[in-house]
């Protein structure tokens, strides 16, 4: 954890002008995944697991009839791909040009010829029945973050998913555990990993993480109807003196959704992104409590437009320029962890209050 990212003060203090909110600050923790090259003992997304050797590498057993997608490449190719991009992107001044390609590049080139052309020929390699590795999504140690809550002793929590669509929501299932970082004696080296992925928005980079306490509130759509009254009265806003412009007037609850609600990005608790859906509460299956967030996979650390309002300190020279000139080859700095769930979403991962040893669920936002 050796850099820091810090999100900016929020434009208004929303318990300054609605002190009823108080009650609803919820603790959440950004965690500000970045590029990097984290290892087993680190907090990450994407990287190595800190995975028992003599513990099987978890699979997904589902039928995978979707294999025959047209998306062709292993996880090693994607990652590759991703960096022949990116330093075609720097050689060419940010115009995404493509020069000459490296033996390793030349390879992957073939390799992705000949594959095809193989499966052309004989179909699917293989059946749609036979179990697929799970990628590594997440690793979070509690001394990095303190809200994860683990059952009895545990200290680490690792969230794995299938790199395959499922029906009938179309989303990579997801598998977590919990474990004590110091009962793993000997460690994997080298997990299994899929023959072909269904999307490359499913295969994270490795990413380190500069984990920042924040306080949030609800989306307007989980607000009870006085409160969204008064979210919505612009005269309210006006007598608390909160300075939001005035192309607000009409509608204050989206300057309160996009800037003072829930954060954008990877975290750790806090509260849902509704948008996608009205609110859809899940509950345990076990002992019927409304279940918490724990874990969003976001596909963009901040939103285009005034969402990069978001964006911290340190990239706000970088949100900016992206959100007026664009970007190119997937260089996005929005989208550090190259992670892609629905269309441009959220992945939500909730557990149970009462025991997160019982069954976990998800839900694309």
């Amino acid at each position: 954890m050796a850099f820091v990212r810090t999100t900016p003060p929020r434009p208004v203090d929303v318990t300054a002008v609605f002190p009823e909110m108080v009650p609803l600050a919820r603790p959440a923790i950004r965690l500000h995944p970045r590029p990097g090259s984290p290892s087993v003992g680190e907090s990450s997304v994407g990287g190595p697991l800190l995975w028992p050797v003599e513990e099987p590498w978890p699979h997904c057993e589902a039928s995978h009839l979707h294999r025959d997608s047209g998306f062709r490449q292993s996880p090693a190719e994607v990652r590759l791909l991703r960096r022949m991009r990116a330093r075609w992107h720097g050689d060419h001044g940010g115009r995404g040009g493509r020069g000459g390609m490296t033996p390793e590049e030349e390879a992957v080139k073939e390799r992705n010829a000949a594959m095809l052309a193989e499966r052309l020929d004989a179909g699917p390699p293989l059946p749609a029945d036979c179990p697929v590795p799970m990628l590594p999504v997440a690793q979070l140690y509690l001394r990095d973050i303190p809200l994860l809550r683990p059952p009895g002793q545990a200290d680490l929590l690792q969230v794995l998913w299938c790199p395959y669509d499922h029906v009938p929501n179309w989303k990579p299932s997801t598998a977590l555990f919990w474990r004590s970082a110091a009962e793993v004696v000997d460690i994997l080296a080298a997990p299994p990993e899929p023959y072909e992925v269904n999307y490359e928005g499913y295969v994270p980079e490795p990413c380190v993480l500069a984990p920042e306490a924040i306080t949030e509130y609800p989306d307007s759509l989980d607000l009870s109807p006085q409160m969204l009254l008064m979210v919505e009265d612009w005269s309210r806003w006006q007598a608390a003196g909160a300075d939001v412009d005035s192309s607000y007037a009409d509608c204050p609850r989206d300057f309160y959704d996009i800037h003072l609600a829930d954060a954008p990005g990877w975290k750790v608790g806090g509260w849902p992104p509704w948008g996608r859906t009205d609110p859809n509460h899940r509950y345990c299956t076990v002992c019927d409590v409304q279940m918490v967030p724990l874990l969003t996979i976001a596909s963009g650390e901040w939103d285009g437009g005034e969402g990069h309002s978001w964006a911290p300190y340190e990239e706000q020279a970088a949100a900016y320029a992206a959100n007026t000139a664009g970007h190119c080859c997937g260089q996005d700095p929005s989208q550090p962890t190259r992670v892609e769930v629905g269309s441009t979403d959220n992945m939500q991962i909730y557990v149970c209050p009462t025991s997160p040893e019982h069954p976990h669920t998800d839900l694309i936002q």
